[in-house]
């Protein structure tokens, strides 16, 4: 048998990986039922779940045609990446604003399809403002608004 898609491939043996470790992880914990669900209970379906659809997607690979795997694009990964790291770090001394600030334009750098406009910064604001709202003030999540650095 020959790999006709190497992309679904390799898709599903990181599916099943994932689902492996997941299953391993959650062997140890009570199951429950699912009118009682234990603390097990959610990863084994979840990964049980991901077995499958491994499974389908590496048998796929032998059935359908498909392109060859392409070059690994680093510069996004490494700017998603940078992005939630920097976000990290500036939480406590620059506060929240400046740190999802600072997330959210990163990360849009990383997409070269990304440009400023008046429907970005509207979208820019409001998730700005949905973060502030759900987390900080509905949460209850200790976050400074404005940091340290700032006199917050």
């Amino acid at each position: 048998m020959r790999i006709r898609n190497p992309r679904d491939f390799w898709a599903g043996a990181i599916y099943l990986v994932l689902a492996a470790v997941v299953l391993w992880i959650g062997r140890g914990y009570p199951q429950g039922s699912s009118a009682r669900m234990g603390p097990g209970y959610f990863p084994v379906a979840l990964g049980s779940i991901l077995a499958v659809f491994g499974a389908v997607s590496i048998g796929r690979s032998f059935i359908r045609d498909g392109a060859p795997i392409g070059a690994f694009a680093w510069r996004p990964l490494v700017m998603v990446l940078g992005s939630v790291v920097l976000f990290g770090l500036l939480l406590n001394g620059a506060g929240v604003i400046v740190a999802l600030t600072v997330l959210i334009v990163v990360s849009a750098m990383a997409s070269q399809y990304s440009r400023i406009d008046i429907t970005s910064v509207a979208a820019f604001g409001g998730l700005i403002a949905f973060c502030v709202m759900v987390f900080v003030k509905g949460l209850g999540v200790p976050m400074p608004l404005i940091g340290t650095w700032f006199g917050g």
